[in-house]
């Protein structure tokens, strides 16, 4: 551990918080961390990088000690169970957080010999971005733990998994990642729900509820001139248990028509003809502002028509009210 005297060098932290459910809650940890360091990158749901490498002189104390402000802060007004990994990179700051039961401050100190005994025995799956297939080539080469990883030559793992990706699987087994911390909060989203009266099987009334879901989605996303990169489809069953399938759009857009067809492509992925429905979630991801969002000409005479029609829509709305127009077949049970 570094006494308060050893500020220099980079420190990164990666903070989880257990056990968080609400967006909101999330967005005001992240404000929190930004007392302490304008640094901090959001990694949603529940996860955040900050660099406090400038911020330790201010509050004079150690990496360690300022973590434990943050914990401190953190379970005092959000009742929240916190860890924290500290370390000179976000990927050795996420491994050590990961070291260990949950709630606690745990840091790796920048020294060449303390990060390679601590990668040595650890799976080549714990090196963040080395997903199960990957891990299993590497293993098939006997390549099963970051210590014979980092002692195999660069061309090795080059031969095995290509130039680049070898590169970096190299760099990675000796603890070096030189991804900064991009100060960033999480990507906006819009929310809609339907729940219904009764626990529904009944594909038509499924698909009526899809569709009002995302008529309203379209009329929030074009009063706010956003447009949704993605949408995420969250099915709650008469156990309480939920499915969530996410699917991006081949273009941005808040114009409901491809907002419905998306959506009823997910739901019919899931294949719940005998599934007991209890509600519907529809989520917009990575909103954008419309201006930005570019709109592929079909030159189709019926699309044209269906955005004007949209657009007299959205403006009765707009002066009689939300529920003066509807999509046909749309429910009225809604949250």
């Amino acid at each position: 551990m570094r006494s308060k005297e050893e500020t220099h060098g980079v420190q990164i932290m990666y903070i989880h918080f257990h056990d968080l459910a609400d967006e909101q809650i999330y967005r005001h940890l992240l404000s929190l961390l930004a007392e302490f360091t304008p640094q901090v990158q959001a990694l949603p749901p529940d996860a955040a990088l900050a660099d406090v490498s400038g911020s330790l002189r201010y509050f004079g104390t150690d990496a360690p000690g300022l973590a434990e402000r943050i914990r401190v802060r953190t379970g005092g007004l959000y009742g929240l169970r916190s860890t924290v990994g500290i370390a000179a990179n976000p990927m050795l700051a996420r491994m050590v957080a990961a070291d260990g039961p949950p709630s606690a401050v745990r840091t790796l100190p920048d020294d060449l010999g303390e990060v390679a005994a601590f990668l040595a025995e650890k799976p080549a799956a714990a090196l963040h971005g080395v997903g199960p297939a990957t891990s299993r080539t590497l293993s098939s080469y006997g390549l099963d733990s970051i210590g014979r990883i980092a002692a195999a030559p660069l061309g090795t793992l080059q031969r095995i998994l290509g130039a680049a990706a070898g590169r970096r699987l190299h760099d990675a087994a000796r603890g070096l990642d030189p991804t900064p911390v991009i100060p960033a909060g999480p990507p906006r989203t819009l929310r809609v729900e339907h729940r219904f009266p009764q626990d529904e099987l009944d594909h038509d009334r499924q698909r009526a509820a899809l569709l009002a879901l995302t008529d309203r989605l379209g009329l929030q996303l074009r009063g706010e001139a956003q447009a949704a990169r993605a949408l995420t489809l969250t099915v709650r069953y008469a156990d309480r248990s939920t499915t969530t399938r996410t699917r991006t759009l081949r273009e941005a857009t808040a114009h409901t028509p491809p907002l419905t067809a998306l959506t009823y492509t997910l739901h019919d992925k899931l294949a719940l003809q005998r599934a007991r429905v209890r509600s519907f979630a529809l989520r917009a991801d990575d909103l954008v502002p419309a201006e930005h969002a570019s709109h592929q000409l079909l030159f189709d005479p019926t699309d044209d028509k269906a955005r004007r029609i949209e657009e007299a829509v959205d403006r009765a709305r707009k002066k009689y009210g939300a529920n003066a127009v509807g999509p046909a077949a749309a429910p009225t049970h809604a949250a």
